[in-house]
């Protein structure tokens, strides 16, 4: 069965760290396809600052164009209300063999999340340290987890380590690379109409630029 990256987040805007996560973990994992899957009410996010969901849609859609691996799916979108991870992965489950992407700060949140026994069960789970941030799994916080969720253990993947254990049961922890960009610190810049340049594709800040996101007026 094809190999299926999924990508959740509110990409409010897109940037180049998500992508340069994406393109390792395709690599690291030998994926066929990697699903970008932006939230129409991301349940963990408030909605201040938010830009529309259409214009995120559209901005992930640009930012990943040219990437024969990645795709982009409107699936939570075209429902209402929040978007919770469980419900997504049931419905791509026809796609092949889900493998979710989280940070390790979600990883370690995800008792909280809906159904989160049920989750793990529909998708292998792939946790990505966040960056100037170790992630130990024999922490008693990540082993609890664990626990709750009915898994084995965890393997960490980094380059050149081989592939991974093909046990669903085992928590992925991938040694990837990540920017220290964040979405928030993007919106400020677009706010005080300072550079992106270097951040994210030009098309997305073209796209910033046009429709006047996050209060951008300036090119």
């Amino acid at each position: 069965m094809p190999r299926v990256g999924v990508f959740g987040g509110s990409f409010n805007p897109i940037h180049f760290g998500h992508l340069l996560l994406a393109d390792q973990i395709v690599e690291l994992l030998n994926l066929d396809r990697f699903l970008f899957v932006p939230a129409a009410e991301p349940p963990h996010k408030p909605a201040a600052g938010m830009a529309p969901a259409a214009d995120r849609l559209r901005m992930t859609t640009l930012a990943v164009a040219d990437h024969p691996r990645f795709e982009v799916s409107d699936i939570e979108l075209s429902r209402r209300g929040p978007s919770y991870t469980v419900d997504t992965l049931g419905a791509l489950a026809t796609l092949g063999t889900l493998h979710l992407v989280i940070g390790s700060d979600s990883f370690l949140d995800l008792l909280t999340w809906r159904d989160p026994r049920r989750l793990a069960s529909r998708a292998r789970l792939v946790v990505v340290p966040r960056t100037g941030r170790d992630f130990d799994p024999e922490d008693a916080g990540a082993q609890k987890v664990l626990s709750e969720l009915g898994l084995a253990g965890f393997a960490r993947v980094a380059e050149g380590s081989g592939a991974p254990t093909p046990d669903p049961a085992v928590v992925i922890v991938a040694e990837a690379m990540s920017l220290p960009l964040s979405g928030s610190d993007l919106r400020r810049r677009a706010r005080e109409g300072r550079s992106l340049a270097y951040r994210m594709p030009g098309a997305v800040v073209e796209y910033i630029n046009a429709r006047g996101l996050y209060g951008r007026t300036g090119a």
